[in-house]
């Protein structure tokens, strides 16, 4: 492996490999493991939005949209 390659341009080659491969869930799990975390942000996550609908998501979208 070439050494000028840096760290920070491996990371990056990978989370974007992953990123394309794995599921929304399976990529915020992948990030919860190998980031210093207090908490189960994935248990938070799906907590927080099992209660919203793809209307409603839309809805608070476009609001936002609005706002900015």
């Amino acid at each position: 492996m070439n050494s000028a390659v840096s760290a920070e341009v491996v990371m990056r080659k990978a989370l974007n490999i992953l990123k394309s491969e794995l599921s929304r869930e399976e990529y915020l799990t992948y990030l919860e493991a190998i980031t210093p975390r207090i908490g189960d942000a994935t248990k938070e996550l799906k907590d927080v939005t099992k209660a919203l609908d793809l209307k409603t998501v839309i809805e608070d979208a476009r609001k936002f949209q609005a706002t900015s």
